[in-house]
């Protein structure tokens, strides 16, 4: 268990230090390509689809079997969320609320538990969890204390991330055989630039779509519709990596299959969201056969065509 305390720490007030700093000790080979929202050519709010709060409606087929991709012939891209699909990162992000949390006497100075954290807290927007945690704060010193919890993260982060298992082989299928790649996420900026560095993935993704620069952010699909419009990819043809609740039912809304990361969050929450299947890791068989089958599919439909 960790034992830091704000006190203990120096949080910076800005969180573009802490990243420069941070970006002195790794080879960052080029800068990576974030959506920039406010184009003329992007759908209205209006435009785009509303989800239930309870269902969504799916434009991929529902009849099918398990674990099978097979219908996304031919592939285009996929596409992936960051904390806790690329990385393990839920434990920090828990470690990090636990100790502020308790800092300000949250539920009477009690830390909260790994349970509250993921029935709560994990995959919502900072946004959102103003309310949720501090629905008594007046809402530019929540947004704060938000910050302040996101400068701490990467400070821990920063020592202790690691990709998920396959995460390397998953990347060389994809680039291997040319499909477009994108980041969507509901976390700031920083953490996302500072995530995608230490994993070695500057160089990997066409665009990061952050949730900040859309209308509305996961669960809503905005990010994930704002990823197929920038890569001009049908949702027909992408799949989806998800680890969140909140992720797998934007996914999902948006059109597309969604394969669950399990690290953290329940299968049967995640395939009660929607999720085609629930993978432990990367290197999941599961994943791996639907992905030979869907590469055998297609070979069957160049030699047919």
């Amino acid at each position: 268990m960790l034992t830091l305390s704000l006190s203990s720490l120096h949080l910076p007030h800005h969180h573009h230090l802490l990243f420069s700093d941070h970006l002195s000790h790794t080879r960052l080979h080029k800068t990576t390509t974030f959506y920039i929202p406010n184009r003329c050519d992007l759908p209205t709010i209006s435009q785009l689809p509303r989800i239930s709060s309870t269902t969504s409606s799916n434009s991929y087929p529902t009849s099918r079997s398990e674990s099978s991709l097979a219908f996304l012939t031919p592939l285009q891209a996929i596409l992936f969320d960051i904390d806790g699909t690329l990385c393990d990162s839920d434990p920090t992000h828990y470690n990090a609320f636990r100790i502020m949390l308790q800092e300000i006497g949250f539920n009477g100075g009690v830390p909260i538990t790994e349970e509250f954290f993921i029935k709560n807290i994990s995959g919502k927007h900072n946004e959102e969890l103003c309310g949720v945690l501090l629905p008594n704060w007046d809402l530019q010193r929540a947004r704060k204390f938000m910050d302040d919890k996101e400068a701490f993260f990467r400070r821990l982060a920063s020592e202790q991330l690691e990709p998920v298992k396959g995460l390397n082989k998953l990347c060389k299928w994809i680039e291997e055989h040319g499909l477009k790649r994108a980041a969507v996420t509901n976390a700031e900026r920083s953490n996302a630039e500072l995530l995608i560095s230490m994993l070695g993935l500057s160089d990997f993704f066409e665009v990061v779509v952050l949730a900040n620069d859309c209308e509305r952010q996961k669960p809503f699909p905005d990010p994930y519709l704002r990823a197929l419009q920038v890569l001009e990819v049908s949702s027909k043809h992408t799949l989806v990596f998800e680890d969140s609740v909140s992720g797998v039912k934007a996914g999902v809304a948006a059109g597309m299959p969604v394969v669950g990361m399990g690290l953290r969050n329940p299968e049967k929450s995640l395939a009660d969201a929607g999720a085609s299947f629930v993978i432990n890791d990367f290197n999941d068989p599961k994943l791996w056969t639907a992905l030979e089958e869907l590469e055998n599919e297609e070979e069957i439909t160049t030699v047919t065509t």
